[in-house]
């Protein structure tokens, strides 16, 4: 079997599984349809049990299975003593995405992922976009990371909440967004636009390029403003989901 092939298959069994008690958490109180929870045999944990006992009147099957079981479906590592088996999260459109603005009576807010290839960084900016009231986050279908277990996990749960459109070319996309009235917003450290001058006030999409090379050339050719942040240390870049939450909070302030 080719080597895509088998990354392809493992990535889509990672995204039809949430593990981590918040992860699951979440997704039983969205309504989220959960075929069966795994449980680590012989834990006796009062909240694991609660749960399991919510995961049980959701309509989950709940199984209990050995620990060592549990830690070799585990596609973080990190389960705390739950696994959750689901069908793969469904992506939305562009549309719907500036559609729940409108039905809110905001100008958009958007958080556009150009490559990133670490589930760590997107699933922080999942939670970051949930907390802070944006939109929806879009993501390429190609050289990405998409909604796996990994995401959902480091989202603490936000991944149930926070509409996720899947590309297939984000230039295009920005294109199109530009078209509808919405402003790009580029992270760029040589950025002609301090973040304190940039108006997120305005409809908004900021554009968080990949963690090693930053944005491609044919995604920074189409931002209206390239965004610097002020760097005062040593160390000249941030980490790709830090920069997302500066400038989404800087859009909160400014939004009042």
């Amino acid at each position: 079997m080719r080597k895509d092939s088998v990354n392809s298959r493992s990535e889509e069994l990672s995204e039809g599984m949430i593990e981590g008690r918040n992860a699951v958490t979440e997704a039983i109180r969205s309504g989220r349809t959960i075929n069966k929870v795994f449980l680590a045999d012989g834990d006796t944990d009062k909240a694991l049990g609660r749960l399991a006992a919510m995961a049980k009147e959701a309509g989950a099957v709940v199984v209990r299975i050995d620990r060592r079981k549990l830690n070799e479906m585990s596609p973080t590592g990190a389960h705390q003593g739950i696994i959750a088996a689901v069908a793969a999260h469904e992506y939305v459109t562009v549309d719907d995405l500036l559609a729940a603005a409108e039905s809110r009576g905001e100008a958009p807010l958007l958080v556009v992922c150009d490559e990133l290839s670490d589930p760590h960084n997107l699933g922080a900016i999942l939670r970051t976009a949930e907390c802070a009231g944006a939109h929806g986050v879009i993501i390429p279908k190609r050289r990405s990371v998409g909604l796996t277990a990994v995401v959902g996990k480091a989202s603490a749960g936000a991944i149930e909440y926070m509409p996720v459109a899947r590309v297939s070319n984000i230039a295009a996309t920005l294109r199109e967004l530009k078209q509808r009235g919405v402003w790009i917003f580029g992270t760029a450290a040589e950025g002609a636009t301090p973040l304190y001058d940039a108006d997120l006030t305005l409809p908004a999409a900021i554009v968080i390029g990949n963690e090693g090379v930053g944005m491609s050339r044919i995604v920074a050719e189409q931002c209206d403003f390239k965004v610097s942040i002020p760097m005062k240390g040593r160390i000249s870049s941030l980490n790709a989901s830090t920069a997302a939450a500066i400038l989404l909070y800087e859009a909160v302030r400014q939004r009042g």
